[in-house]
């Protein structure tokens, strides 16, 4: 899937349609002036850091300034308030959010969360990551997220069924397999994903399981859909250490958080020889230098429902485990766990992000003046969105592959976008976070001038 015209010889850079143009124009002059003034109180902020983020790439693209107005802001934002009858018969009313950054490469596509500080600008920010993030890996979707403001722990299993199912009924005019398509994330599961698709279903009178990806398989889910983000940071991994003439024994690797996403990159890494010596969760860490036996813990895991007080490793300190000396740190948790305040601690030599936004805009200038190695968010984690585009082409065609098929297109996908991302980076002498946007706005870019302005 590599597009060689994505990485131009200096001629071509004249004729492209965003990067050949010399003369700076105003919005780009405005945010040249701007963008260092991002604030520490900013720094936290997902809109905000990937708005910067955005503004340094097109800057650098010299994006005409209508496409820059297009691409920098949402398409649609869509805000609900759910009634729910919760079990003890009183009624609650949860906000909900779908966020539909763009759609000119594809339906809109990614999550739904549940949490207590669910916010728009947080959805805001993940639904323009998914289109950047499709975009790397140069799939027919665009980008799209979704959440509610609840607190699931606390939430029966009926309850929130009602939540979700009133949530589908809200968004059903503008949720579909050919308009947008959610799929789980922070709280939501294969049931969740089942019951969007029945209650969308129920409403068009007939199955649709196109509509959401990450279901159960029975339901027509994809085979190595729930280790997909997790092949694909081991995957992109690897390459990182063929750049770099390390080899997989004596690489040392840390991995903070142990959710999905975490324990299946410390598992297929520990599988192809990797020395994972540390392991952090938000309650607690553990350690050991001589590696850690990662099926071991999967076991202890599942019959504790903790890592904590497993025998083949000490304990330690959450935040000390991030800026513990290792060769590959993957933060595989959450947002802005890597600031300013810690950036310059790490003593990693390759970052590989498994969560979205681990890292602050702050902290990539950090980063980059330590020389680490920096395999962004929107290209390592989307693994994940990649075996949904084929449980969505699966859906769609009624034919289902075997999951070594599902792995193998997953392999190739993701060593061609680490490839491009590489030599776009190594093409326009910036780090791998602007070539990987660079490379996915261009991209989408190209698309929405091509399909132009309808009036």
């Amino acid at each position: 899937m590599a597009d060689e015209t994505l990485i131009p010889s200096n001629a071509a850079l004249a004729a492209h349609p965003t990067l050949g143009r010399e003369k700076e124009t105003p919005m780009q002059s405005v945010v040249k002036e701007t963008a260092p003034a991002l604030t520490l109180a900013q720094e936290t902020n997902p809109w905000e850091a990937q708005a910067a983020r955005f503004d340094e790439a097109a800057h650098r693209l010299k994006l005409d300034d209508g496409i820059w107005k297009v691409l920098r802001y949402p398409a649609r934002e869509i805000i609900v308030h759910i009634p729910v009858q919760m079990d003890d018969g009183r009624i609650e009313v949860f906000t909900g959010y779908r966020v539909q950054h763009s759609v000119a490469r594809g339906p809109g596509k990614g999550g739904i969360r549940y949490a207590p500080d669910v916010s728009l600008d947080e959805v805001r920010a993940l639904a323009s990551w998914m289109t950047w993030k499709c975009a790397v890996v140069n799939i027919p979707f665009g980008g799209a997220k979704g959440g509610i403001i609840c607190d699931p722990k606390s939430m029966s299993q009926g309850e929130l069924e009602r939540m979700t199912r009133r949530y589908t009924a809200a968004l059903i005019e503008f949720i579909g397999p050919e308009k947008d398509v959610p799929a789980p994330d922070m709280n939501t599961n294969e049931q969740t994903m089942a019951w969007i698709m029945d209650t969308y279903s129920m409403h068009m009178g007939q199955t649709i399981n196109a509509v959401v990806t990450g279901k159960p398989v029975n339901l027509g889910g994809s085979r190595g859909r729930r280790e997909a983000t997790g092949r694909g940071i081991s995957i992109v991994t690897d390459q990182a250490l063929k750049h770099l003439n390390m080899v997989p024994a004596e690489t040392t690797v840390i991995v903070q958080g142990f959710g999905n996403v975490g324990s299946n990159s410390a598992k297929l890494l520990w599988d192809k020889g990797y020395k994972v010596i540390g392991i952090g969760e938000y309650d607690g860490a553990l350690f050991n230098a001589d590696g850690i036996d990662i099926s071991e813990l999967l076991e202890f895991k599942a019959k504790k429902g903790t890592i904590h007080g497993f025998p083949g490793a000490q304990a330690a300190d959450k935040d000390e485990i991030l800026v513990s000396k290792c060769d590959v740190l993957i933060p595989a948790a959450t947002e802005n766990v890597i600031t300013s305040r810690n950036a310059a601690k790490l003593q990693c030599r390759i970052l590989c992000e498994g969560a979205n936004g681990p890292t602050t805009t702050v902290a990539d200038k950090i980063l980059e003046e330590k020389g680490i190695f920096v395999i962004p968010d929107i290209l390592a984690n989307a693994g994940g969105v990649t075996t949904s585009y084929f449980e969505w082409v699966q859906d769609r065609m009624g034919y289902f592959w075997t999951e070594d098929e599902v792995n193998q297109r997953l392999e190739r996908i993701m060593i061609d976008s680490f490839n491009d991302v590489l030599q776009y980076s190594v093409a326009h002498g910036v780090n791998n976070r602007t070539a990987a946007y660079m490379l996915a706005i261009d991209r989408v870019a190209y698309t929405t001038k091509q399909r132009g302005m309808y009036a």
